[in-house]
């Protein structure tokens, strides 16, 4: 069951754990409101975690193209 984890752990957008480092919220309890939610809702709350991870991973793009590295100077 660990090695399951670590594998969600890593190739998940960390939409979650973005959310709990942002407000102070343990990422265990935001992941469970979620599949809550998720199943409650009818799977509406899917649609709002892809957009963020998307979100998330354009601003990551922009701060990395607005930042040269070093091999680029």
């Amino acid at each position: 069951m660990l090695k399951f984890k670590y594998f969600v752990e890593q190739h998940v957008f960390g939409v979650c754990t973005r959310i709990g480092e942002k407000f102070g919220i343990a990422t265990g309890s935001i992941r469970l409101y979620f599949i809550y939610t998720t199943f409650l809702t009818m799977g509406s709350p899917i649609i709002i975690y892809l957009i963020l991870a998307f979100w998330m991973n354009i601003r990551k793009y922009l701060r990395q193209r607005n930042h040269p590295t070093v091999w680029e100077l």
